[in-house]
Formats: C-alpha cells, sequence, structure tokens
C-alpha cells in the first residue's frame, strides 16, 4: 500500500516558518477554509494551523544550541483519532495512507483530540470542526499543476528544502532514501501508532567557545565623537546624483 508522508530535516531547518504561512494560505483558500483567526494579536492569540513549528534551546550557557521543529498530523499507519471518531469522521485513505477529516460528519467532540498523542488536531472555532494537515490532498492530485508542482505547499516554500514529500513505502523513493541512509526516526514510536512522517537528526556540531570570546566590548564607532562625519565641505547627493 502507498503511503505518502512528510521527511523532514532538522538540520538544516532555520525556523523562518515559510512552511506555515504558505500552508495557512493555501488550505485556508482551499477545500479545508476558511481556517479561522481570532485575536491573532493579543496576549492570548486563538488560530487554526495545520503545521507549526516549535522553536526552543538545549544545553546550557554558553554551549546552547537552537532547536526548530516542524510538527503536523504524522498521519500514521495505526492511527489512534480514527476508532475514537463517535461519526466516523476522522478516517485513513486506503489508496494512499493520508489521515483526514470529513467536516460534514464532523460534530467537533474532540475524541480525535485528545487520542493524537502528538497533539496535532485543532478545532476550527468558525466552524466548529476539527482540522488537522491534509498533506495537500487537493494539491498533490491536480492534473493542472506541473508535476513538478504536485506537491504540498509547505515542501514547495522551504528554502532550505528541509521538507521532502513522497512515498515511505517505496524502498526507492526520495524519502525512503533519506530515512535510510540518514537515521530518519519516527516520532515517539512508543505509542505503537507508526507515524509516516519521519525527522531526520540534527547532526551534532560543537564550537569551542573560549573565555575571553565571552567578553562584550562596544564598537568604537558607536563611541559619540567618533562616527565619520562628512564635511561641510563635501559635495551633497544632490550635487552628485541625477534624479
Amino acid at each position: 500500500m502507498t503511503q505518502l508522508a512528510l521527511v523532514i530535516d532538522l538540520n538544516v531547518c532555520v525556523g523562518c516558518h515559510a512552511c506555515v504561512t504558505s500552508c495557512k494560505e493555501w488550505n485556508t483558500s482551499g477545500p479545508a477554509g476558511t481556517m479561522a483567526d481570532y485575536r491573532p494579536y493579543d496576549a492570548d492569540p486563538t488560530g487554526t494551523f495545520f503545521n507549526r513549528v516549535q522553536t526552543f534551546e538545549v544545553g546550557s550557557y554558553p554551549n546552547t544550541q537552537t532547536v526548530h521543529f516542524p510538527k503536523s498530523c504524522l498521519h500514521c499507519e495505526d492511527p489512534p483519532c480514527v476508532p475514537v471518531c463517535p461519526t466516523g469522521a476522522s478516517y485513513k485513505r486506503p489508496d494512499d495512507g493520508i489521515v483526514l477529516v470529513d467536516y460534514d460528519k464532523c460534530i467537533g467532540c474532540k475524541y480525535c483530540s485528545w487520542a493524537c498523542p502528538y497533539g496535532v488536531r485543532e478545532i476550527d472555532e468558525q466552524q466548529k470542526v476539527m482540522k488537522k494537515c491534509t498533506l495537500c490532498v487537493d494539491r498533490i492530485y491536480d492534473t493542472r499543476l506541473p508535476p513538478a508542482e504536485r506537491r504540498p505547499a509547505c515542501v514547495m516554500a522551504c528554502p532550505t528544502s528541509a521538507r521532502l514529500f513522497g512515498d515511505v513505502h517505496d524502498p526507492d523513493s526520495e524519502v525512503s532514501q533519506a530515512i535510510r541512509e540518514r537515521g530518519g526516526y519516527a516520532l515517539m514510536p512508543e505509542w505503537g501508532t507508526q507515524p509516516a512522517n519521519h525527522y531526520l537528526p540534527r547532526r551534532r556540531t560543537t564550537i569551542p567557545i573560549m573565555p575571553e570570546e565571552l567578553a562584550r566590548a562596544d564598537n568604537p564607532l558607536k563611541v559619540d565623537g567618533k562616527l565619520p562625519r562628512p564635511s561641510q565641505k563635501d559635495p551633497s547627493l544632490d550635487d552628485v546624483t541625477s534624479w
């Protein structure tokens, strides 16, 4: 059986959120939309996102590193969100393994979000239904698009190519080769959900930091009186430029 999935390279993800914004833009205007945002700029903002990037710091000063961790629905091969749904709204497609939600059947009971150990399902406050990543199912099968663009919006937008898309059951696919050759792993395998999405680990690098490198010094150019200033006799911009 085909199992479409994402493989995310944590070593090259820079946390730019291009995947988040492109996902939001594509899906809010597609069959999954609208994706409501209430009070987006308040102290307690709410909104519906299919994909989020969690950023955190690891290590102890001065040897710290910043980790950017994108997370969306993992399209598990044994998804716990499907059997708990009382209306059958959550289902897994047999032909490509994508887990979807039928909004016409969803009653917003949130059982699926409680069952999901990854916290990737969100309630849309406007439509009162559960929403999640669809792997841009409306895009990847759109024959009006060139074959190179029949990929999820997040994959298309990533500036560092940190996101790969393909069939993880095909041993010759790009994603399967990346998992096999670069130590790809599933998130929280102890739950037994068999996530289809995989992550490529960050490669550990060590940058030695000497104590003297931690001393802070002001830039001399910032000290008053030492900034380079043009003479009053020098020609102005208007004198040397033709507008």
